[in-house]
């Protein structure tokens, strides 16, 4: 049995229902008008209904098309391919390989000029970045420690064209320094980005000369932006400055140091500085960040150097001391004394450590300011200022942030187990107490 009466679907009108009476005519009207709502309103419902139906298949679709790989920003793996591609190609050009023969190596050779090809033993590689061009110079940053033992220092640019490069000036705190070449041949500068506006998981690129293959490049991610690392500066094994770097597992290795490390919008974050390269450690490596760098850039650039206060000590880190030499072993050890004539022997003597100090720097040696001032050997410097110092690294830090050139600075110390003060008048670091 049909849900519905026949009629409704008939397009033919019976010949009896003309001479229905007025009520059943009525009626039948009514029942008429009611399948007509039903109709509609199972129109309507179906609509709805199929309505819902594709917006749920259509946003499956779309939760599906989310699901795609893709990076922050709704960034997709091909559009980020195509930025790294672009962003290097923006790059590139402004990134050189350096070539430090040190004097060891002229005089090796015999301080003849180098060939073209020619790299002897005992020669530094390294990476710069083209960040100026101005009155027919170019100018190119890199690290301090490429350029260690300088003789002929050459850049070499992305097209193989060598040129011959001038130590403009360089900081051995910062690990920094600046080279100046002519401009001829050289189109492109590298746009100087911010490394504060660099997020932990962002991605980077390393460009640089690894190994001597110029021209390379390697990606990565910022692992940390700040992370604080202590430094040896004359690679003693005794820290002495702290330096602040971005941290990233794009392959930093020999040869990349004073690379540019750049964001995937072509733009300079930080300078490569450095790797480490223990036994097991693998993607880690350094960058000197480029806020951090360009002030000590520009510097260089006008001044050729950084002027820093100048105490005059050499000093050893009292924990070290009773850690490793208060057994008295170095103390035994016979020295040659320049005063004393060859051949004549001493014994160093042993400071007099109070009881109870344990934190401090012993004085190896006062020059300059300090022993002008009165400091001597084996005072045991515990404060600055009041405050306290437990190591050369504290002792620099101190200087290098809070004095400044001609000013004084207050010396607590102990001296044959007796406490004593004095005033230390700052001075600038000449090239010969570098």
């Amino acid at each position: 049995m049909s849900l519905f009466d026949d009629d409704f679907y008939s397009t033919r009108v019976k010949r009896r229902s003309r001479f229905l009476s007025g009520s059943e005519s009525r009626s039948r009207g009514y029942r008429q008008g009611s399948m007509l709502r039903v109709a509609f309103i199972s129109s309507i419902s179906s609509s709805l209904f199929v309505v819902i139906l594709f917006a749920l298949l259509g946003g499956r679709a779309d939760s599906e098309q989310a699901a795609k790989p893709a990076l922050g920003g709704g960034q997709s793996l091909v559009e980020t391919s195509e930025r790294i591609i672009s962003a290097s190609e923006k790059v590139r050009p402004a990134v050189v390989s350096i070539i430090n023969v040190t004097k060891q190596a002229l005089e090796a050779q015999g301080g003849e000029a180098l060939e073209d090809n020619e790299l002897p033993y005992n020669t530094n590689m390294g990476s710069g970045v083209i960040i100026q061009k101005k009155s027919g110079k170019a100018y190119i940053v890199t690290n301090a420690h490429v350029l260690a033992d300088a003789g002929d220092v050459q850049a070499v640019l992305v097209n193989g064209d060598r040129k011959k490069a001038k130590i403009v000036g360089q900081d051995a705190v910062t690990d920094l320094a600046v080279l100046e070449v002519d401009d001829a041949g050289i189109d492109t500068v590298v746009e100087v980005g911010s490394s504060s506006k660099l997020r932990v998981g962002e991605m980077v690129i390393a460009i640089g000369n690894p190994l001597g293959f110029g021209d390379s490049l390697t990606q990565g991610i910022v692992s940390s932006t700040k992370r604080i690392l202590p430094i040896s500066m004359n690679q003693d094994g005794n820290y002495d400055w702290e330096q602040e770097v971005i941290q990233t597992d794009a392959a930093i290795n020999q040869g990349n140091s004073g690379g540019a490390l750049v964001d995937l919008n072509g733009k300079l974050v930080g300078i490569n500085s450095m790797k480490v390269a223990e036994s097991g450690v693998e993607g880690i490596g350094f960058a000197i960040p480029v806020d951090d760098a360009m002030p000590i850039v520009r510097t260089l650039m006008e001044k050729g150097k950084i002027a820093r206060p100048y105490m005059g000590v050499y000093t050893m880190d009292l924990d070290l001391y009773l850690d490793s030499a208060g057994s008295g072993d170095w103390l035994d050890e016979d020295s040659s004394s320049d005063e004393g004539g060859e051949g004549e022997d001493f014994e160093i003597a042993a400071p007099n450590i109070p009881k109870g100090i344990t934190e401090g720097v012993i004085v190896l040696e006062a020059v300059g300011p300090s022993l002008d001032a009165g400091l001597a050997f084996n005072d045991i410097i515990v404060a600055l200022d009041g405050q306290a110092i437990e190591s050369t690294l504290q002792l620099r830090k101190h200087l290098y942030n809070t004095k400044k050139i001609g000013e004084s600075v207050k010396v607590t110390y102990y001296r044959d187990g007796k406490k004593m003060t004095l005033d230390v008048k700052l001075a600038e670091k000449t090239e010969e107490q570098e």
